[in-house]
């Protein structure tokens, strides 16, 4: 008779390139719900600044842990891994990996984990993260290992699961995901928040990590070419230098704002931007900020990034520009539309079963599967 695992392991450890309070986006939000079920410890990259190296460990809601690595500044690389590998040491010596999984992030983290092995691992590969900026040359090799060692893999998008499903049997897709009713509030919000408010004319804006994807030059020549149009700006700047960005009267730097505020701000803008470059960095990529757009009730423009034009491109519901021409020509086209009803509401007919809570349901299912899958092998053998 088969033995049907009916739940997930108690514990969840997650290991991340990017920092829980960083920009709230994919990893908090399947993990914020995860830590429902399963005691979540999401385990972050080093601080480099400590005399002695140690573990903080912060409750960030109920079971949920956001864990840091303090270490010491000048350490080499397999230094810095012995450490790693020495917290973990502890931090499961009186504990049974048989209630753990093991969620990956960044392949970096390899490097001092692979010799555990716990009942379940799962890659959530959501970027192409060895074509970013700045990125570890080991980070391909350290890649193949994790995807042999996986159990299940996670694509955050359909193009980067079509460029990696023949790595893998148990891959599946799963693009960005909407907390509708977190971005429904901005069709409702009348007022504006005090640094906006103070911004008078057509608001064209964009939110998110404005780093070497983000397409400054295209940026400025809009700008430029439309004096009137005010630009607005929000997100941490991030590998690049804030020196080269434009300094326009009509483009506003925001900086970085909470999740919680984004409706409000998203409220006021006429239209939303996806002003990426098309280079490598941005040849896998599914921002979430479409169908968060969307679900504000926002028109949007972008550049031509694959998981942009199919689905949103192809349906309509996102305008794609190609160069400054056709984004000034898209954004006139959405400031002049009177009636966007239409629109509307067969965009909220598309996002209507997009959830995170969703997402979340389903990867579990997939994991429960996995789970039984592997207990029917290892009787059979």
């Amino acid at each position: 008779m088969k033995n049907i695992t009916k739940s997930l392991p108690e514990n969840l450890l997650c290991f991340s390139h990017l920092r829980w309070d960083f920009v709230f986006q994919r990893p908090q939000h399947l993990l914020s719900r995860f830590a429902k079920q399963m005691k979540t410890y999401f385990i972050e990259e080093p601080f480099f600044d400590a005399e002695e190296p140690y573990f903080s460990v912060e409750n960030k809601q109920p079971g949920l842990w956001v864990c840091t690595p303090h270490l010491p500044v000048g350490l080499k690389e397999n230094e810095v891994n012995d450490l790693l590998t020495s917290f973990l040491n502890n931090f499961l010596s009186q504990k049974d990996l048989e209630d753990f999984a093991f969620w990956y992030y960044t392949p970096m983290a390899l490097a001092f984990t692979d010799k555990f092995r716990p009942k379940l691992t799962i890659y959530d590969c959501m970027d192409e993260l060895s074509a970013f900026k700045f990125a570890p040359k080991e980070l391909k090799v350290l890649e193949k290992k994790l995807i042999q060692k996986a159990d299940i893999i996670f694509t955050g998008g359909h193009s980067l699961y079509e460029a990696k499903k023949h790595l893998h049997a148990n891959i599946y897709p799963f693009p960005s995901s909407i907390e509708k009713e977190h971005f429904l509030k901005a069709r409702t919000i009348k007022t504006s928040p005090a640094d906006q408010q103070e911004i008078i004319g057509p608001k064209i804006g964009f939110y998110g990590v404005i780093d070497e994807r983000f397409d400054i030059e295209l940026i400025e020549a809009i700008a430029v070419e439309k004096p009137d149009w005010q630009i607005i700006l929000i997100g941490p700047v991030v590998k690049i230098d804030p020196a080269t960005l434009p300094k326009n009267k009509n483009i506003h730097y925001l900086g970085q704002k909470n999740y919680t505020e984004l409706p409000a701000y998203l409220a006021q803008w006429d239209v939303a931007l996806i002003p990426f470059m098309l280079n490598e960095s941005t040849r896998f990529i599914s921002p979430t900020k479409t169908p968060e757009y969307l679900a504000a009730g926002v028109p949007v423009v972008s550049s031509a990034i694959r998981d942009v034009v199919k689905p949103y491109g192809i349906k309509n519901f996102v305008h794609i520009a190609n160069n400054k021409l056709q984004f000034i020509e898209a954004i006139t086209v959405e400031l002049n539309k009177k009636d966007k009803l239409a629109w509307l509401a067969a965009v909220d007919a598309f996002l209507a079963n997009n959830s995170w809570d969703n997402t979340c349901r389903n990867m579990q299912e997939l994991m429960l599967k996995t789970l039984n899958n592997k207990q029917d092998i290892s009787i059979a053998s």
